[in-house]
């Protein structure tokens, strides 16, 4: 789950990391209410999540309360890759001296966070990665032992040479790594970190993103999600407890298993499709998660054909099966639809499949075949 710029700034400033101050805005009365109440140059902020905000003209520094008015007239409704801006944040602006990055993220390989740091802040990580490796500092910290101060230090030291500064930025790396292991993030990032015209060192912008199994435990945070902010269909998988996740091709999928969805995508690829979709229903048998799956993959308009691919263990077939029935039934698809259904009961799936008409194949590489075929990208 994502959160917004000024979301992740409220938890930040609770941590006792430094901000610049300012307020979240949805129509341009309360955006000049704000810029009155700070009185000195402002930055008008649009609060979407995607990045690229300020390339896409979606940042702007207004020196007076009616530049700041101008600005949220211009901001508010504005389309950034495909989001509508509804909210924006005004807040002080800085004389900006130097800029650095600080982020921290799971390292999956060596199953901790890791802290990473660069002198060559403002810009992506991955930029910065790709140009200058050099440039990037980090180390992995033991969950059990957590950060040290002498480690947050010596990342300090890679960014500054001033030792006023370096002690501020060792606090704000403390206290980020906090705010990572309380929010069950999945990411934190202040990018970029400045030092200003009185040699503080704050926290310009500030990005987290929580990991959803850990939403359970987060009810404060999980309050902040903004709806209007995300993919439709991800907020109705979400809501039918299905993982999903869309695409840019053509091949619906439905599948039930993260790595058997991995597989079959991997082999539309490889047959010559795209996949419109990672679609994962899980290990229940429930028709109703069907039903539901079926729709959201309708709901693209990109999708020409749709693959079904279930191996049944504690899935049974047969459920599978007459969910897909239902699922017929109720929203009459236009588009092709091919399944295999292998495991648990799967004969009796097949006889309820063949109640409809349904084609179907007995092994992965012909299901996707097929589906290839039906949507007409075969060779």
């Amino acid at each position: 789950m994502k959160i917004h710029e000024y979301q992740a700034k409220q938890i930040f400033a609770e941590a006792g990391i430094p901000v610049p101050y300012g307020k979240v805005a949805t129509d341009p009365t309360e955006a000049v209410s704000i810029a009155e109440e700070i009185n000195r140059p402002v930055m008008v902020k649009s609060q979407v999540h995607v990045g690229g905000r300020g390339k896409a003209g979606g940042i702007k520094y207004a020196e007076n309360v009616e530049a700041a008015r101008v600005l949220a007239h211009s901001i508010l409704g504005m389309d950034i890759k495909g989001l509508t801006v509804k909210k924006i944040l005004v807040t002080a602006a800085e004389d900006i001296i130097s800029e650095s990055y600080v982020g921290i993220i799971l390292d999956r390989v060596t199953k901790r966070p890791v802290i990473m740091v660069s002198p060559a802040g403002g810009v992506d990580i991955e930029e910065v990665a790709r140009k200058t490796p050099e440039k990037i500092f980090k180390i992995a910290v033991d969950p059990v032992l957590g950060l040290k101060n002498y480690q947050a230090r010596n990342l300090a030291f890679k960014l500054f040479r001033d030792i006023k500064q370096v002690r501020e930025a060792t606090d704000i790396i403390m206290k980020l790594y906090d705010v990572y292991w309380k929010c069950d993030a999945s990411l934190v990032e202040i990018n970029p970190l400045i030092t200003n015209t009185d040699a503080k060192v704050i926290a310009l912008d500030a990005k987290i993103n929580i990991d959803d199994n850990g939403l359970y435990r987060q009810k404060n945070i999980e309050a902040m999600r903004d709806l209007d902010s995300e993919v439709p269909e991800e907020t109705e998988a979400r809501e039918a407890d299905l993982s999903f996740v869309k695409l840019e091709g053509n091949i619906g999928c439905m599948v039930n298993g993260a790595g058997l969805a991995m597989a079959t995508m991997d082999l539309v690829k490889r047959y010559g499709g795209e996949p419109a979709n990672f679609l994962d229903i899980g290990g229940s048998s429930n028709p109703d998660k069907v039903v539901a799956a079926m729709r959201i993959i309708l709901s693209d308009p990109n999708v020409r054909a749709i693959l079904i691919n279930i191996f049944g263990g504690i899935t049974r077939c047969d459920d599978v099966a007459n969910g897909i029935v239902a699922a017929f039934k109720e929203l009459n698809p236009t588009v092709p639809v091919v399944v295999r259904l292998t495991g648990t009961n799967e004969e009796a799936a097949r006889k309820i499949l063949r109640s409809i008409k349904l084609p179907t194949a007995d092994t992965l590489d012909n299901v996707v075949k097929k589906a290839i075929e039906l949507a007409g990208l075969e060779n």
